[in-house]
C-alpha cells in the first residue's frame, strides 16, 4: 500500500506515529529525565528470620536531588552538598508475616511515604553511603 504524503490516510498515520512516540517519550522521561523528589509507589519483599517473606506494596521516596563538591585549599580539601530524596512525613504501617516459627512475632513494621524532600541523609530512616 503507497499512501500520498497528502492524503487524509497518511495524515492519520503521521499523527498516530507521533501521538505513540510522544507517549514513550512521556514514560522515559517521567521516570529517566524527572529531577525533584515525590512520592512513588514500591514493592518489596518484608523478610525475617523465621518468617516467610511477603509481598508489599507501599508508598517511597524517589528522585534526585541538587548535589555538588568542589575542592578548597585548605582542610578537608573539599567542600560538599549533599542531599538525597528522603521522607518529610510518614505514616508509620506494619503487615503480618506468614509462616511464622511459634517463638517468633509475624508483625514487621515500615514507613509509608506520605511526603517526600530533599534533606540531608539521616540513618534513622534511610540507608545512607559513607562520604
Amino acid at each position: 500500500m503507497h499512501l500520498h504524503p497528502l492524503s487524509p490516510s497518511f495524515l492519520l498515520l503521521l499523527l498516530l506515529v507521533a501521538g505513540a512516540v510522544e507517549v514513550c517519550v512521556a514514560l522515559t522521561t517521567t521516570l529517566h529525565g524527572f529531577r525533584g523528589c515525590a512520592v512513588r509507589e514500591f514493592t518489596f519483599v518484608a523478610q525475617k528470620p523465621g518468617c516467610k517473606g511477603l509481598r508489599i506494596s507501599t508508598e517511597a521516596c524517589w528522585g534526585r536531588c541538587h548535589t555538588w563538591e568542589k575542592p578548597v585549599p585548605d582542610p578537608p580539601y573539599i567542600q560538599r552538598h549533599h542531599r538525597v530524596c528522603t521522607y518529610s512525613r510518614v505514616r508509620h504501617m506494619t503487615a503480618r508475616l506468614p509462616g511464622c516459627q511459634p517463638d517468633i512475632s509475624p508483625l514487621y513494621h515500615y514507613p509509608m511515604a506520605l511526603h517526600c524532600h530533599c534533606a540531608v541523609c539521616s540513618t534513622q530512616d534511610t540507608e545512607c553511603e559513607t562520604f
